[in-house]
C-alpha cells in the first residue's frame, strides 16, 4: 500500500509517514496484536506502552544501522537482540523508578517488546540497510503508528467501557442517573479485537484497498 500523493515528500518524510499510515505494523501488517489487546483498557497505559515501544524500536535501529558494518552475518540476529534487550531494560526500570503503579498495570507487556516482532522486523528489514538517520525516522514511524493504534483503541475502549479518559470522568453523572450504564464488555479483550478491526476495514475503506 503506498502513501497518498499528498504525502508524499523527501525521503525522511516518506520513512516516518510510511508505518503510520501505508504500512502500519497491527492495522496492516498485523504485529503487536497480543499487547494491543491487553493494554489498550485505559488510555495511560496505552500512551505509556505506544511510547515504550517508538523508544526501543527507534534507538533499536539506529544503533543497529550504526553497527551494520561491523556485525558477522552469522551472529546478527543474537547482536539485535542483545542491543534490544538492553533498551527495554532501561525502560523497564525507568518505569518501574518513576511510575511504578503504571509499571504494575503494564506487567509483562513492557518486557515483552524484547520478542515483539516489529522491532526485530525492523532491524532485518531497514536498519541493517539504511543510514543511522533513516534508521531512526523508521523506527520513529513505526512506534508512532503502532501508539496510534493503542491510544485510538483505548480511548473507544476506555471512554465507553467505564465513562472515563485518562481516569477523568468524561461521562457527566447526569447520564447514570437518567440510566445510562457503561459498556462492560468494552474492557474484555474481546472488544480490542473487534475494534482493531473495524479500523483495517475503515482504513481499507479509505485508501481503497
Amino acid at each position: 500500500m503506498k502513501l497518498p500523493k499528498k504525502l508524499s515528500g523527501t525521503k525522511s518524510f516518506k520513512t516516518f509517514m510510511e508505518p503510520i499510515w501505508g504500512e502500519n505494523p497491527i492495522s496492516i501488517q498485523m504485529l503487536g496484536i497480543c499487547s494491543a489487546l491487553a493494554v489498550t483498557v485505559q488510555m495511560k497505559t496505552a500512551l505509556v506502552m505506544g511510547l515504550s515501544m517508538t523508544f526501543v524500536v527507534s534507538f533499536s535501529s539506529m544503533i543497529i544501522s550504526f553497527m551494520r558494518k561491523i556485525i558477522p552475518r552469522n551472529i546478527r540476529i543474537i547482536v539485535e537482540l542483545s542491543v534490544i534487550a538492553t533498551l527495554v531494560i532501561l525502560i523497564d526500570e525507568f518505569l518501574r523508578a518513576f511510575y511504578y503503579d503504571i509499571s504494575k498495570q503494564l506487567s509483562v507487556f513492557v518486557g515483552l517488546i524484547i520478542t515483539n516482532c516489529i522491532v526485530l522486523g525492523r532491524a532485518e528489514a531497514f536498519a541493517l540497510s539504511n543510514s543511522p538517520r533513516l534508521a531512526f525516522i523508521d523506527g520513529l514511524g513505526n512506534g508512532a503508528g503502532y501508539g496510534l493504534v493503542l491510544v485510538t483503541v483505548a480511548c473507544i475502549r476506555e471512554l465507553l467501557g467505564s465513562g472515563k479518559l485518562f481516569g477523568f470522568r468524561i461521562v457527566p453523572e447526569a447520564f447514570y442517573a437518567a440510566g445510562y450504564e457503561d459498556a462492560g464488555f468494552m474492557l474484555l479483550a474481546p472488544a480490542a479485537f473487534i475494534i482493531i478491526g473495524l479500523l483495517v476495514w475503515l482504513q481499507k475503506s479509505i485508501t481503497g484497498d
